[in-house]
């Protein structure tokens, strides 16, 4: 719903649901992680296709459970999700690369884009479902030169007034991509800083502004 159907007669989703969505799938991976925490059991295969929505437009985790089916040592390579960096060295599930798949799945919602379009160049010749994500690495590139803006989906952007709650969304899920595991959140503390956000009500009518393309370059910066 957010990067496909991009073409006319697209009903694009305002801010408020994308937030609404998130929130609810952080919540769902958040209590499969604390149901097996003591055995840290990891859903080990977030991406966008696995997040469904129900008829009242709740969002779900679905696929949860798929993994324990597999082999752990081929588990990692089999199962499509998005993949955090070391599972390309240690091939193994996590709680914390279920995390990063989380942070990656934020990065979708904020920019529009698909995590395939950036491919990291060096795997060329990977097969395509054990090359590595690269749009952190994009959106890294582009907020380090100061261009927080170029970021967002430019749907996103019609709306009036949400630049700080864009920022603190691009802040959780750049927490989310951090390459050292240890260095994430759990999905307890993602769906919390998600909660602390501040959204108003659906910035619609009189605040969405069909002339409005962009934001000023110098709404803020976040570190990866």
């Amino acid at each position: 719903m957010i990067t496909g159907n991009r073409g006319p007669g697209r009903i694009p989703l305002d801010w408020t649901t994308r937030i609404s969505l998130v929130l609810g799938a952080a919540r769902g991976l958040a209590h499969i992680h604390e149901e097996y925490k003591s055995s840290r059991i990891p859903h080990g295969n977030i991406k966008s296709s696995n997040v469904l929505l129900d008829k009242n437009g709740n969002a779900c985790i679905s696929d949860f459970g798929l993994s324990l089916l597999l082999n752990p040592a081929h588990a990692s390579a089999r199962l499509g999700g998005y993949k955090a960096p070391e599972q390309f060295e240690t091939k193994r599930l996590s709680q914390k690369a279920d995390v990063y798949s989380f942070g990656i799945l934020l990065l979708e919602m904020l920019t529009g884009r698909a995590p395939n379009q950036y491919l990291s160049p060096s795997r060329v010749g990977v097969e395509e479902e054990e090359q590595s994500v690269d749009l952190p690495k994009w959106v890294r590139s582009v907020v380090r030169d100061e261009w927080t803006a170029e970021v967002f989906d430019q749907e996103l952007l019609r709306y009036k007034n949400i630049e700080e709650e864009l920022v603190s969304m691009l802040h959780v899920a750049m927490t989310c991509v951090a390459a050292l595991p240890e260095k994430r959140p759990t999905m307890a503390e993602v769906v919390k800083m998600i909660e602390e956000i501040r959204v108003e009500q659906s910035p619609l009518g009189e605040d969405y502004d069909e002339s409005r393309s962009s934001i000023s370059p110098s709404v803020g910066t976040t570190e990866g």
